[in-house]
């Protein structure tokens, strides 16, 4: 089989491997679409252990829908030709591969795979393509899950990539009544707001009073601030930790998704009198595959809309490149 084998700073080569052999309670998954993850454009471009643990050497990529090429003999839970979601913490049954499962590889092996752990069937409403966004769209959803969504509640997402755009998304299924993305990326922004969302450029605009007049005003510790229940960090600059402080109002909440590793001081008083939340989100739950499949069975919104570039294998250096430019580029697919 071709796969994509990882070398090292910017460099990536399509290699010939073994096809993988089908044990009796395996199953091997022929990939149809996989996409490029923030943490795949880290590793190519800055170098080994700035993504996921990816390992020179080795095959990688994670976000991906499969079709089932052939099944072991015990194996009672699939059958052959079925479209699946390879969940990528129990893919390889090593939570540690979940950054380097083969996405860009042709085939998976899934050693003794489980319906609904290892592997997930795809709904025939939810085309190929828009599929291999699973995966991310779980991330962003456990996000929005994580911010205890209420019926009618305001929210704000910082961070209009893949993962910034399935929260917004996952914050209106679950019934928040406004949201508005933050980005410095007109690009994508204008794709967010063609998605029916509010849009803010932090880097042209004011933040403060663009959502003060989509959202309105509350009362905080600090004076009137925009009416904002929920900020969700999916970008990872250090101001918006400190202007949630500023801006947040009284009884608002700040879920954390993006990658912050930098130590960070809270004013606790400050917290305590303003009874604000600081909640942490990483990656997703079998509840979180379930809804995002509804989502995109649903046809509500035009996700596809957010694949901008699509692929061969063989051109994936390429394709990571063009990833890692948020003014030329949303969401970027290899298809196989």
């Amino acid at each position: 089989m071709k796969a994509a084998i990882y070398w090292g700073q910017e460099t990536v080569k399509v290699q010939e491997l073994p096809d993988p052999v089908c044990g009796d309670n395996d199953v091997v998954i022929k990939n149809i679409y996989s996409s490029i993850c923030g943490t795949d454009v880290a590793v190519y471009t800055k170098g080994p252990n700035t993504g996921h643990k990816i390992h020179v050497g080795g095959e990688f990529g994670h976000e991906t829908v499969s079709r089932i090429v052939e099944i072991g003999k015990n194996v009672t839970d699939f059958k052959v030709g079925e479209r699946v979601y390879p969940y990528p913490r129990y893919t390889k049954k090593d939570t540690r591969r979940a950054g380097t499962i083969g996405g860009f590889s042709e085939y998976i092996l899934v050693p003794e795979a489980k319906r609904g752990h290892s592997l997930y069937p795809v709904p025939e409403d939810i085309p190929d393509r828009l599929a291999c966004l699973i995966e991310p769209f779980t991330v962003g959803c456990r996000a929005a899950r994580r911010s205890q969504p209420q019926q009618g509640e305001r929210a704000i997402v910082f961070g209009c990539g893949t993962i910034g755009l399935a929260a917004a998304v996952a914050l209106k299924y679950f019934g928040m009544d406004k949201v508005m993305l933050c980005d410095v990326s007109d690009f994508r922004l204008n794709i967010a707001e063609n998605l029916g969302f509010a849009v803010c450029n932090t880097e042209k605009e004011d933040f403060v009073e663009k959502a003060t007049d989509y959202f309105g005003i509350a009362p905080a510790l600090t004076g009137m601030v925009p009416n904002i229940d929920c900020w969700i960090d999916a970008a990872g600059a250090e101001n918006i930790l400190d202007s949630f402080m500023q801006n947040g109002k009284i009884i608002s909440r700040f879920v954390a998704v993006a990658v912050n590793n930098k130590p960070r001081q809270l004013d606790l008083l400050h917290m305590t009198y303003s009874q604000k939340s600081i909640i942490g989100s990483g990656g997703y739950f079998p509840e979180d595959v379930q809804d995002v499949m509804t989502i995109m069975a649903s046809g509500k919104w035009n996700l596809d809309s957010i694949i901008t570039q699509e692929f061969s294998l063989e051109q994936i250096s390429e394709a990571i490149q063009t990833a890692a430019d948020p003014d030329k580029a949303f969401n970027v697919t290899i298809k196989f």
